[in-house]
């Protein structure tokens, strides 16, 4: 008898392994890891997959609309993954002998469809009835064993298949089908090949986006006036007005209180309790490493997953503030007390310990949370999402904290005045976590009593009203989610797509000139995919089809109505779509003016990489190279005008003219010696690194050297040559 335990990774291969075996045997097929165990008298092999081995593909591309799809093997649509094979051949093979399965991918739809994927496509669609489900959301020895012990039959989850398939279905048709009918559009409307991207949640972001924008510079800034008085010991007291947009009021103002002390007319102290925390689900995870790193949300995403497969926290794509006794809290505080930075903290807590959760639940997993296995060479920013993690959990089994305020109103010859202050009063949780401590507000109190006097010298600020503030990553996320559009393991991701394909820019997201007109452009011709409301209603449907209210191909059609109404949109107004797609998109490739009066623009070359050349070639043929990697500055050279560029790992800033950015010198192309990789001639060169020397036999050969490098090579060589 032999069983087949297929996992979404190699390292959790590894974890299952050893959770069910003391002494697993560790072997490979063609350089794909696996294990194999004795358990119960049977021969158990533990392999993985890679995440998806399995992608969408159009059953006939030369169909006008693309809705027929296949599941394909992911090389064959990313010859980028062509490992992927061996992957699969390596399931295939052990599949062969196996007569009892289990689909031990991540729990949640994703991880679902993967393994369900790898089984029906790899081992054939019998093995789904021979397949059972294992559940954890933690890869410690006690968790994988528990969900091995307890595993369920796999057709039990198959609705979590069907929604998991639907997303993938649905992302496919509206991007494929969009993307394509605007690229089409510009073909016949100016003959030109542009690519373009849509999507049916990365478009309605954009667009939430592109609104932003639009308010932000249709804005026109007003200005007001503060009135402040400056107090003893640097204490700054506000007028109660507060913004004041009269310029005549506030001269009166200023001329009433001059000279004049404050009077303390009243002192009011309160307290308040400030509310234990709640565990982290994946958005707030993201929200406060943003807050305290500046870690955008999907790079806290990426260590969080990290973390979770290491089996140092559990699974992080959740949205559960929800931690059962089941998971055993005390345990798992005891095994974090043996590193003495947390166990200083968690030595402060009172019996009972019962944490404190929030409302919101996941039906597959509870909050993220450390397992309790202390981890070991973590890099920094991994360190420092453990600890963001660990410090709050400690945090929600302690005490309220209470803060203390104190609010003085003067008298100011008549003229009311006041400032505020607020302290710690009660540390309580806040002793537990340094995250938590340092956000709230700790001052000083002035020492003041009622109907005294103080010197007070009253001046004013003018300031000008601001316009609304513009997204950062975390803050979009969080409004997506607001919002309903995406989900919490898809957010960040659609953010950062949005960001390769050059439609925003900035860490306060900026919407670029193409992403902005693109977005107008599909407002005038296909409001529908711009609105968010359908991609609502769409996540709405998903999680019915997981709830079996409704089916899965229920969802497909009602999709392919929707989008063949758009489509239809975009074709009776082809042409005008595609004119105003492709001003737009040559008016976003302008970097500057060329000495010939035409534009410069930049180019993507047939052998790959890009330049700037000039939109008036061949009767120009002005040209500019640009480093792999680099980015387009909308600062201008001082010398020169041009833009800069920055470019490099670390980052640098040159002229885009790489002969002004080293004070006029060119390449001599002087030759000073044979190659020693290829035999061609070696000459001296001008980069923006200053000169150096490469070979003529460039692109096919890549030898360089510096010149102080190669001068010492010379020499060395002499010297030998000499003895």
């Amino acid at each position: 008898m032999s069983e087949l335990i297929i996992c979404e990774k190699p390292k959790v291969a590894e974890k299952v392994a050893k959770a069910l075996s003391d002494s697993p045997v560790k072997s490979s097929y063609k350089r794909v890891p696996y294990y194999t165990i004795e358990k119960n008298g049977k021969e158990i092999i533990i392999l993985s997959a890679v995440g998806h081995l399995y992608s969408l593909k159009a059953k006939n591309k030369k169909e006008k609309r693309l809705f027929e799809v296949e599941w394909v093997p992911l090389y064959e649509t990313d010859k980028s993954k062509n490992y992927v094979k061996n992957y699969i051949d390596t399931i295939k093979k052990f599949a062969k002998t196996a007569d009892r399965f289990i689909h031990a991918c991540d729990y949640d739809t994703e991880g679902t469809l993967i393994g369900y994927n790898a089984l029906k496509e790899i081992c054939g669609p019998e093995s789904i009835d021979k397949t059972f489900r294992m559940k954890f959301s933690a890869l410690t020895k006690k968790d994988l064993q528990k969900a091995y012990d307890e595993a369920y039959p796999l057709v039990d989850d198959q609705s979590w298949v069907d929604s998991g398939e639907a997303r993938h279905i649905l992302d496919f048709l509206f991007g494929v089908n969009i993307s394509k009918a605007m690229t089409d559009s510009i073909v016949k409307a100016a003959d030109r090949y542009v690519q373009l991207s849509a999507g049916r949640v990365q478009t309605p972001t954009l667009a939430i986006l592109t609104e932003r924008e639009k308010e932000i510079k249709k804005f026109v800034p007003e200005p007001y006036w503060l009135i402040k008085a400056k107090l003893p010991k640097g204490v700054i007291a506000d007028h109660k007005k507060g913004k004041i947009f009269n310029k005549d009021e506030v001269d009166e103002i200023i001329k009433k209180t001059k000279g004049h002390d404050a009077t303390v007319t009243k002192i009011t102290e309160r307290k308040h309790k400030k509310s234990l925390p709640v565990p982290f689900e994946l958005g707030t995870l993201q929200s406060e490493a943003f807050a305290q790193f500046g870690f955008t949300p999907k790079k806290t995403q990426q260590i969080a997953q990290n973390l979770y497969t290491e089996g140092y926290t559990s699974y992080p794509r959740t949205s559960s503030q929800k931690l059962p006794s089941s998971l055993g809290l005390p345990n798992i505080l005891l095994q974090l007390s043996k590193d003495p930075k947390y166990k200083e903290k968690i030595d402060q807590l009172k019996a009972p310990i019962k944490p404190n959760e929030g409302k919101k639940t996941d039906e597959a997993h509870p909050a993220i949370h450390p397992t309790g296995t202390l981890p070991q060479d973590l890099s920094k920013d991994e360190q420092k999402i453990y600890d963001l993690i660990t410090y709050r959990f400690i945090s929600i089994f302690g005490e309220e904290a209470e803060m203390q305020s104190v609010k003085v109103d003067l008298d100011i010859n008549g003229e009311p005045f006041n400032f505020s202050r607020q302290r710690i009063y009660k540390e309580g949780f806040l002793a537990l976590d340094p995250y938590q401590y340092k956000k709230v507000k700790n001052e000083d109190f002035p020492e003041m009593e009622e109907n005294t006097t103080l010197k007070s010298k009253v001046k004013e600020e003018q300031k000008e009203t601001k316009p609304p503030a513009r997204y950062n990553q975390s803050s979009i996320v969080k409004e997506l989610e607001k919002r309903g559009l995406g989900t919490k393991a898809t957010r960040a991701n659609i953010v950062a797509i949005l960001y390769t394909r050059k439609y925003v820019q900035g860490n306060k997201i900026e919407v670029s000139q193409l992403g902005e007109h693109m977005i107008d452009t599909l407002n005038k011709y296909s409001e529908r995919l711009t609105s968010e409301q359908m991609t609502r209603e769409f996540e709405t449907y998903l999680s019915e089809i997981k709830d079996k209210k409704i089916t899965e191909n229920e969802v497909v059609d009602d999709a392919k109505d929707e989008l063949n109404q758009i489509l239809n949109s975009i074709d009776d107004n082809k042409e005008n779509i595609g004119r105003e797609l492709y001003a737009t998109y040559e008016q976003s490739r302008i970097v500057g003016k060329c000495d010939c009066g035409g534009n410069l623009i930049v180019i993507s070359s047939p052998r790959g990489g890009k330049f700037v050349g000039c939109s008036n070639y061949p009767k120009c043929k002005k040209t500019y190279s640009l480093p792999s990697g680099a980015n387009i500055l909308k600062t201008k050279c001082e010398k020169c005008g041009l833009p800069l560029i920055s470019y490099g790992n670390p980052r640098q800033r040159a002229c885009l003219n790489f002969e002004c950015a080293n004070g006029g010198k060119k390449s001599t192309n002087d030759i000073v010696g044979k190659c020693p990789q290829c035999g061609e001639n070696l000459i001296k060169r001008m980069g923006r690194f200053g000169e150096f020397i490469g070979c003529t036999g460039f692109p096919k050969c890549r030898f360089t050297s510096s010149i102080a490098d190669f001068e010492a090579a010379q020499k060395q060589e002499n010297s030998e040559s000499e003895k």
